[in-house]
């Protein structure tokens, strides 16, 4: 099992703003790390920058990121310009359209590549742009490279509690909690009349703020979220998990930022990409643990993601059956769909 509480100290740590070390390397985040900190840890500015392949090639700094890899983490050298503010604006693609051009930037591959990809991989699940300060300091925190990967990938859940819920215009349900021992992150599943002992019908819905509570029409969730309740007891039961899986894994603060992006002319990829995060940050081991803990090894999946399907196959959930979930588009969502289906793998 990982280091839950190391894990938990270095996320709050990085999110306040404090340095944290990953394996060989001590960091503090471009975004929440401010000034003053900087300059009592690096008084002579030499930090150099730590950034993501994908944040790499959009700065344009292709040499770097072809020596290193495509999936690499590049450093980028200190220079008299690249104060906190100038390095903030190089992290958040959502200024790159309103900044003028950069100066020239010395960047390399990174000396320790798998310790910067734990960082950046921590940065993310804080919700942090994966843009980090390398320093030499003592940290307030330190965590081993194997407990961030096992964060990131290995899911276990508890649940920690449940109650009756009723709800309009279906049979007697219940919502279960369950908390993530590694992150603290709670998510729950509503678990509706009976399904008799067969594989019940599940949807997973991830979270969607904009969605599911202020009505966006720039995405489905919201209208996803009502018909799945509604398909769910129409046939007798079935459980939805709400998984807190904003903005495909992102965050709130990073979807409204690839928003912005989408506003310039990006489609959600390449505002993901842009970010600096995978075109999808979701896993389903969560999920898969959520359901081994009701007792549920197989499931029928109403969903039109393969990903969700391969998901949650991969994490020893048997799929008998995918069952389509067709929604209607508006004018702020056609675009959102449509790449869902071409570049996503979304079926129809």
């Amino acid at each position: 099992m990982s280091d839950a509480p190391a894990l938990d100290r270095a996320i709050a740590a990085l999110r306040a703003g404090r340095t944290v070390r990953v394996g060989g390397l001590t960091i503090l985040s471009v975004e929440t790390g401010t000034q003053a900190i900087l300059d009592l840890i690096d008084p002579k500015g030499n930090a150099p920058l730590l950034l993501s392949g994908p944040r790499a090639m959009a700065l344009g700094l292709g040499n770097a990121h072809d020596a290193a890899g495509e999936t690499a983490p590049v450093e980028v050298r200190h220079c008299d310009w690249l104060d906190r503010e100038a390095a903030r604006a190089l992290a958040d693609p959502s200024r790159d359209f309103d900044r003028g051009p950069i100066g020239p930037l010395n960047a390399i591959p990174v000396e320790r590549p798998d310790c910067a990809k734990a960082a950046l991989t921590l940065a993310r699940l804080a919700g942090l742009l994966p843009a980090l300060w390398l320093v030499e300091d003592e940290p307030v925190v330190a965590i081993e490279t194997s407990a961030v990967a096992e964060a990131a990938y290995a899911k276990s859940a508890t649940i920690v509690a449940r109650a009756k819920l009723p709800i309009d215009d279906l049979p007697p349900s219940q919502m279960v909690a369950f908390r993530d021992p590694a992150s603290g992150e709670e998510h729950v599943a509503l678990v509706v009349g009976a399904f008799g002992g067969q594989p019940p019908l599940v949807r997973l819905h991830s979270e969607c703020l904009t969605g599911d509570v202020f009505g966006s029409l720039k995405c489905d969730c919201g209208p996803q979220l009502k018909e799945a309740l509604h398909i769910i007891g129409a046939s007798g039961g079935g459980i939805l998990l709400y998984l807190r899986q904003e903005g495909r894994g992102i965050g709130l603060a990073n979807k409204l930022r690839a928003y912005a992006l989408q506003d310039r002319g990006l489609d959600t990829v390449d505002a993901n990409r842009r970010l600096g995060f995978a075109d999808d940050e979701r896993g389903y081991g969560m999920a898969a643990a959520m359901l081994r803990a009701l007792g549920i090894d197989a499931v029928r999946v109403l969903t039109n993601n393969p990903a969700k399907v391969a998901g949650l196959e991969r994490e020893g959930i048997r799929v008998v059956e995918r069952v389509a979930h067709h929604m209607p588009t508006n004018p702020h969502n056609a675009d959102y769909i449509a790449t869902k289906k071409k570049r996503s793998g979304h079926l129809d």
